[in-house]
């Protein structure tokens, strides 16, 4: 399995790029899965199901499965932080890719989306796990590099970036 990272501030188009590399990856033949880190406690279930009511009376993890769709919900008695790699951990062997939107401090290999507009800082001078910057807004990046720049608009040319340099993102799941 190839992993890469996708890491940017709010708003630089960090989930747009990834929603849009899904069915662009596919339509190469491969499988993609995402790990996604979210900031704040949030939900997957409602008020009422089944899967909520079994969570609320307690129970440490709640897996629901049909014949299309598995999900594993597990609560943490006290706050406690995951690594990139302990999700990915988680995740079906079967998997081609595995693009990670955020965990942007940690030690994959990743694609920075930046945005001139946000008027965010970018980071690829301080981060030696950036291997590409995706930007709508080449001739305004902060600092000259030599890393790969690529369209954030065009899905599939970074797509076809991901798939040349397929072998770069191996995963040790070691």
């Amino acid at each position: 399995m190839k992993v890469i990272g996708f890491a940017g501030f709010s708003g630089s188009g960090k989930t747009t790029l990834v929603e849009r590399l899904i069915p662009a990856l596919r339509l190469r033949g491969q499988r993609v899965s995402v790990v996604k880190h979210a900031h704040h406690k949030f939900d997957i279930d409602h008020p009422g199901k089944d899967t909520r009511r079994h969570r609320e009376a307690g129970a440490f993890e709640v897996v629901v499965a049909s014949n299309q769709r598995l999900a594993l919900m597990r609560e943490f008695e006290k706050p406690g932080a995951l690594s990139v790699h302990h999700l990915i951990a988680e995740l079906y062997d079967g998997v081609d890719w595995v693009l990670v939107e955020g965990f942007k401090e940690s030690d994959i290999l990743k694609i920075e989306v930046w945005r001139a507009v946000t008027g965010k800082p970018a980071r690829y001078m301080e981060d030696d796990f950036v291997v590409a910057i995706a930007t709508d807004s080449p001739a305004q990046m902060p600092h000259p590099t030599t890393r790969d720049v690529l369209d954030l608009n065009d899905s599939d040319a970074v797509a076809d970036w991901l798939m040349a340099h397929a072998d770069r993102f191996e995963y040790d799941r070691g």
